[in-house]
C-alpha cells in the first residue's frame, strides 16, 4: 500500500477502497521514525481513513487517532465479552518494575538487550536502597507481574481454586532495533491480549485444547483465512530440565492432536522458558506472522516459588487423580503450571492484517465509520432538523433535554458512528463522498422521508462484507424482503445495527 506523509507526520492512504488489488502489510504505517522499504502495491488510494500517525519522536510506537482508537477498542470489548465464557478475570498491572523482578524471572539473563532499561529512585526505608539510583526495566511482557499477583495469594491457595486465569491489555516495551521496525506489525511499544493459567498438572491438556478453542472461535468471527498451527520445541539457551521441556513438548502434542486442527514442528523456538504453539496468519504478499500463542511453562512457578496445597501432592505433581483415602490424607504444597496464551496477539498487529483482509470495508461492529445521514436538499433547515434528529436516532443518543442532562448515560446504551454531511455539495457528490471514506451505511432522507418519518437506507457494497452478505441481513431485518429499495423508521434501523452488532457482522 503506498502513503503520502506531510510535513507534520499524518499518514495518508490510511484505509483502503474496492480499487485496491494488493495492500501490503509492509507500508501500513511506515510513517516519521520508522524504517522500511515500501513493496509494491496495485490500484490507487483515495481515501484517508485517519486510523493513527507515526512521529519522529515516539519511533515505533504510533499514536491513535480517534478512527484507530474506536477499532482498537472493540477489539478489547469483543474479547472482554468472551472473557466471561471462558473464566478470565482481568487484572491491571504495572508497566515498570525493580530489574530484581526481572532476574528474579529470568528475562534480565535472557532479554537483558530488549528491553528498555531505566534508572529510578530507590524507596525509603528499603535497605541498601534509600535515595540511591535503582536500576528498572519497562516490562516485555505480563507474565512476571501475574506470578507476582499469584504469589500474594501462594500458600493460601487450595487445589479447588485452580485454575486461576489473569487477562490483561496494559501496554508491552520492546526494544527493538531500529531495522527490525516493520509498519504495525513489529512495534517498540505495542498491546497484547496477554493471559496466563495457573493450572493442577492434570488441567493442562483440557486448558491448552480451551485456549485452542477460544482461538478458533475469534478467528471464525473475523472470516479470516485459516492459520497455521506450529509447535516450536526446546531452543538451546533453555531453562530448566530437559526432562520437564519433554513432560511440557507431549503435553502440547496431545493437545494439539486432540483439536483436530493439523498442525506443524518448528525445532528449536521454543521460549527459553517452555514450549509454545504459535498461530501464524499469512498475508496477501506471502509474508507469515504470528499472532495466538499458547506456551507451557514449568520454570516461572519455580522461580517465584508458587505453590497451592492439596491433597496427595505427589500423585497431584504428576498430574495423577486418586481416590485412595490414604493417599488422600496427606495434604501438601504442589507448583502450578504456567499457560501463557494469546488470542490475537499484538493487537497493533493484528489491526494490520485486517486492514489488509477487509480492504478498508470494515465488517458493520468494528467499523469506524458505521453510517452517515445525507439529506436531499440542504436549503430546506426543515429537512436539516429532521436529519440531524435521525442521526441522533440512529447514533443511540440520549435524551439531551435538561432534565435528563442531569442523570447518567445508563452503561448498557448502545452508541454508533453516525456522522451527517451538511454541506452544500449536490447529493450525487456526497453519496460518491461517503462511499470513498467507508461508510458502511448511507441514509438518505427527502422531503418524503421527513413527511413520513422514514429514512431510504442503503448498503454502499451490498456485496459480501466480512463474510456476511448485508443487504440481504438488511432486507430481513427490516422486512423489506422483496423490495429495490429499503425505507425504514429510524428506531428500526437502529435496532437493525444493535442486531448487526450481536452477531458480528
Amino acid at each position: 500500500m503506498a502513503q503520502e506523509e506531510s510535513a507534520g507526520g499524518r499518514v495518508v492512504g490510511v484505509g483502503a477502497l474496492p480499487e485496491i488489488v494488493n495492500l501490503s502489510l509492509m507500508s501500513l504505517m511506515m510513517g516519521n521514525g520508522m524504517s522500511g522499504t515500501y513493496p509494491r502495491y496495485q490500484g490507487t488510494l483515495r481515501i484517508d481513513q485517519n486510523l493513527l500517525i507515526n512521529s519522529q519522536y515516539t519511533p515505533g510506537s504510533p499514536l491513535f487517532l480517534p478512527s484507530g482508537a474506536h477499532i482498537y477498542n472493540k477489539l478489547i470489548s469483543f474479547l472482554r465479552a468472551q472473557y466471561v465464557r471462558y473464566g478470565f478475570q482481568e487484572v491491571l498491572t504495572p508497566n515498570i518494575y525493580k530489574a530484581a523482578l526481572w532476574e528474579t524471572s529470568g528475562h534480565w539473563e535472557n532479554y537483558k538487550d530488549d528491553m528498555f532499561q531505566v534508572s529510578g529512585r530507590g524507596v525509603s526505608g528499603v535497605q541498601d536502597e534509600g535515595d540511591q539510583p535503582v536500576e528498572y526495566g519497562l516490562k516485555p511482557m505480563n507474565c512476571p507481574g501475574h506470578c507476582v499477583m499469584f504469589s500474594m495469594t501462594s500458600g493460601s491457595r487450595s487445589f479447588r481454586d485452580m485454575p486461576v486465569r489473569y487477562a490483561d491489555f496494559s501496554p508491552l516495551h520492546r526494544n527493538e532495533i531500529s531495522g527490525a521496525l516493520t509498519g504495525l506489525t513489529r512495534l517498540r511499544r505495542f498491546h497484547q491480549d496477554d493471559g496466563h493459567i495457573f493450572c493442577r498438572p492434570s488441567q493442562i491438556v483440557d486448558e491448552i485444547q480451551k485456549s485452542l478453542e477460544f482461538i478458533e472461535t475469534v478467528y471464525n468471527a473475523f472470516h479470516l483465512p485459516k492459520p497455521e498451527f506450529v509447535l516450536s520445541t526446546r531452543p538451546e539457551n533453555f531453562m530448566g530440565d530437559i526432562a520437564v521441556w519433554n513432560r511440557a513438548e507431549e503435553a502440547l502434542q496431545t493437545a494439539l492432536n486432540e483439536s483436530g486442527q493439523p498442525w506443524t514442528i518448528n525445532e528449536g523456538d521454543g521460549a527459553f522458558y517452555g514450549p509454545k504453539i504459535d498461530i501464524i496468519l499469512t498475508d496477501s504478499d506471502g509474508k507469515k506472522h504470528q499472532t495466538a500463542t499458547v506456551q507451557l511453562d514449568f520454570q516461572l512457578p519455580e522461580r517465584f516459588d508458587l505453590t497451592y496445597k492439596s491433597p496427595a501432592p505427589e500423585l497431584e505433581a504428576q498430574g495423577i487423580e486418586t481416590t485412595d483415602p490414604e493417599q488422600l490424607a496427606t495434604s501438601g504444597l504442589v507448583r502450578p503450571v504456567i499457560i501463557h496464551r494469546a488470542v490475537l496477539g499484538s493487537l497493533e498487529r493484528f489491526m494490520a492484517l485486517l486492514m489488509e483482509h477487509y480492504r478498508g470495508r470494515w465488517p458493520f461492529w468494528i467499523s469506524p465509520k458505521q453510517c452517515k445521514v445525507i439529506p436531499v436538499d440542504n436549503r430546506s433547515q426543515e429537512l436539516i432538523d429532521y436529519a440531524k434528529r435521525v442521526q441522533a436516532s440512529l447514533s443511540g443518543l440520549p435524551d439531551e433535554s435538561p432534565e435528563a442532562r442531569k442523570i447518567p448515560v445508563p452503561m448498557s446504551k448502545r452508541a454508533f458512528k453516525v456522522d451527517i454531511d451538511e454541506s452544500a455539495d449536490n447529493l450525487k457528490k456526497k453519496i460518491v463522498k461517503a462511499r470513498k471514506e467507508g461508510y458502511t451505511f448511507l441514509c438518505v432522507v427527502g422531503m418524503k422521508d421527513l413527511a413520513d418519518g422514514m429514512v431510504a437506507l442503503d448498503v454502499t457494497h451490498p456485496e459480501a462484507i466480512g463474510g456476511a452478505d448485508v443487504m440481504g441481513l438488511v432486507k430481513r431485518a427490516l422486512g423489506a424482503e422483496g423490495s429495490e429499495r429499503v425505507r425504514a423508521k429510524p428506531e428500526a434501523v437502529y435496532d437493525m445495527f444493535k442486531q448487526m452488532e450481536d452477531g458480528y457482522h
